[in-house]
Formats: structure tokens, sequence, C-alpha cells
């Protein structure tokens, strides 16, 4: 199989409310299926949404501030857990329909938040990736993933891996992935704006593989109607309300191919990208360009990567 028809969903979260937006995610993902999309990618924590406050409400970082802890409280709530029957109707799509999805989501793992973005995969159990560093403002809502998380998806087609946000600037985690072979790639990402463009189209250069950068569009307003779905109010709302900007996320979704060009781009509103790859290409691209072997120095260089799960106490 050479040609693989794909779909970038770049649509509006509906955060907070987690069931809300599963139900959203598997209608619009059903969508791309009945369009013929054998891999259909959502952006960085599609499920609960992006954290916003952080970086665009004052005062949000201060110590003990009442509403980002109501906040976080929700998000604690809300979150999805290992194995969560929630999100059954999204395995059940990619059974029935062989294709597979992934998506982003907050997730609780013991007490503590992380970001993940899930794929689900048809007959197999979900394949996570817990994002290694949570950038700046992230630290105060989402621990820190472990290398247990880093693999790929081998389907009948090829491999299909994925890195969140800015991930893509870390240079021995792309290493990584590349030595792991992927065919495609979902870059996750909550804006795809200019620099996050650049990162994607980059990594489908130097991965020698298809890039299918995956953005929100997030508002204002988004934020203040999933709080009301959860019934949440007071303290929280007055720190939403206190974000000067209305529209925060403005989509930018692309797909880009092996050679850096730009084969889909979205614009600034709810859409879905569709394209079909000729994977083909990946094997073109490596003639000139393998950055995990005739341009490796595995004499000069060497990368250990730890993938044990780091649980912090082992119980004998």
């Amino acid at each position: 199989m050479t040609k693989l028809p794909v779909a970038v969903v770049q649509a509006a979260p509906i955060p907070l409310d987690f069931q809300g937006g599963i139900d959203k995610a598997v209608t619009l993902a059903r969508a791309a299926v009945e369009n013929g999309a054998r891999v259909v990618a959502f952006g960085e924590t599609f499920l609960g949404g992006y954290p916003l406050w952080l970086d665009e409400a004052p005062g949000a970082a201060l110590w003990d501030h009442p509403g980002a802890k109501a906040l976080h409280r929700i998000m604690f709530e809300q979150a999805v857990v290992p194995q969560d029957e929630r999100l059954l109707p999204l395995q059940d799509l990619a059974d029935a329909s062989g294709a597979t999805i992934s998506i982003g989501a907050h997730e609780r793992v013991r007490r503590s938040l992380v970001n993940n973005q899930l794929t689900f995969r048809p007959g197999l159990p979900v394949l996570d990736h817990r994002k290694l560093v949570p950038t700046h403002g992230e630290r105060l809502i989402w621990a820190r993933g472990d290398g247990s998380t880093l693999g790929v998806h081998q389907a009948d087609w090829g491999r299909l891996g994925t890195l969140i946000c800015w991930e893509h600037w870390m240079p021995l985690a792309r290493a990584a992935m590349h030595n792991l072979g992927e065919d495609v790639h979902i870059a996750a990402w909550p804006t795809v704006r200019e620099s996050h463009q650049i990162a994607s189209r980059h990594y489908a250069m130097e991965g020698r593989c298809f890039v299918l950068a995956a953005g929100l569009v997030q508002t204002r307003y988004d934020l203040l109607d999933g709080l009301e779905r959860v019934g949440g109010d007071g303290e929280a709302r007055e720190l939403l309300e206190a974000i000067p900007s209305q529209v925060l996320n403005r989509g930018g979704s692309l797909i880009a191919a092996p050679d850096t060009r730009v084969i889909a781009q979205a614009g600034e509103g709810e859409e879905t990208l569709l394209a079909e790859l000729d994977l083909a290409e990946v094997a073109e691209g490596l003639t000139n360009l393998d950055t995990d072997g005739h341009y490796a120095r595995p004499d000069v260089f060497e990368l250990t990567v730890d993938t044990r799960a780091k649980n912090g106490v082992n119980w004998q």
C-alpha cells in the first residue's frame, strides 16, 4: 500500500467538559473516516481543551490563586484515566473502520495530570505518548512523561508516531523518533503558528516522513462555556473572564511532505484537512538524507533512550 488517505481535524474543543469533548471527537472522526481517511489526527489536549488561562489570565501563576486552584480541581475530576471506559467510542470507531485516530487529552496518572496524545488503533490497545517536558507555564498543571511512552504504531501501511508541541525542539527526542522509522508523524500543537509550522516542516525533512501538524481553534468564550457545562463558577469564572483576548488558538494546521512542501493548509476556523499521501516519497527522500543511517555517525555520536516507566516508588 503506497497511497494513504489522512485527515487533520482542526476543531474547537469543549474545554473542561470531557464527555462533551469525546462526543464531539467521535462525530468529527467518523465524518473523516466516512470521507476515506485511514489516519485521523486531532490537536494537543483536544479532550479537556488547552489550559489557556496559564498564558492569558493575569495572576494565574500566583501562589495559591483561588481561580487556578478551582480550575485544577475541575481538570483533575474530569480528566481521563488509564483504560477509561468513556474513551470506548473512539476505540470502537477505530476497530470498526480500520482507521487510526490520534487525539490529545489531559490524563490523570495516580494524582498527577499529564498531557497525553492517545493513539487508537484497530484491534490493539491504545498507544500513549505522554509529553516529556511541559513548557513554561504548563508546568503548573502537568507532570512530565517518561521514556516508556516513546514509541510508534506499526500499521499495515507503515509506522506512525507522535510528539507534542515543543518536543519538536528537543533534538534527542527527534533523533529517538527518527530511529523508530516513522512514515507518518503526528505533530500535536495547541495552535500551529508560524514557528510551529516551521518545526513541523523541518521534522518532515529531517525524519523523511509525512507530518500531520494538528492544531486547535479555541476562544475565551469556549473556556467560559466549558466551565458552565461542568457547573463551575466563582473564582474560576473570574479568572477566565479576566482574559483580555477573545480568539486564543487560531488553527493553522497543515500536512507536510518529506521534502517540506505543504500538501494542505487550514485557515483559522474549524475545518478538516483531507489528503492522500504517496508513501513512496519516504523511500525516495532517503536517497540523499537518512539522519538515522548514512547521516548518522555512530562512531562519533551515541544516544541511549531509557524506556523504563518511572513510577517513583518501587514496591517489592
